[in-house]
């Protein structure tokens, strides 16, 4: 078949989509160094910067707020905790695992300044911290 083949062309290009779905998993929810012996993984996160906050958001898949821990020291914030099966689904046998289980953990260097939580809430998976400048 020649380049021009339209099949040939689709197929590469699906290919090519699905390595870069791949490669966009493996970087999300990748594996980190932990300080114990566990393994954790490190949630993606999104930073955004407004003239008076700092937002960070991070993408904890079925956790709920009580969960988590967040704190925040010489300039670096942590977000940790770990994300169990459901009692449920123990004895179930995995078909696929893509979505993260175990402890994380992710520390953030914040912008140089100084801050303060000013807000904290969990919404549909995702938690959103505001630090206000001081």
């Amino acid at each position: 078949m020649s380049i021009h083949d339209p099949k040939t062309w689709m197929w590469d290009e699906a290919l090519e989509l699905l390595e870069r779905a791949e490669r966009m998993q493996r970087q999300f929810f990748r594996l980190g160094q932990g300080t114990g012996q566990r393994p954790i993984w490190e949630p993606p996160v999104d930073i955004f910067e407004t003239p008076r906050h700092l937002w960070i958001l991070i993408a904890l898949p079925g956790m709920v707020s009580a969960q988590v821990h967040v704190g925040m020291e010489a300039g670096v914030l942590w977000v940790s905790g770990e994300r169990t099966f459901p009692p449920e689904l123990r004895a179930a046998a995995i078909r696929r695992l893509e979505i993260p289980y175990g402890r994380y953990e992710r520390r953030i260097d914040l912008p140089p300044g100084h801050y303060e939580f000013d807000h904290r809430e969990l919404v549909n998976g995702v938690l959103i911290l505001s630090l206000r400048k001081l």
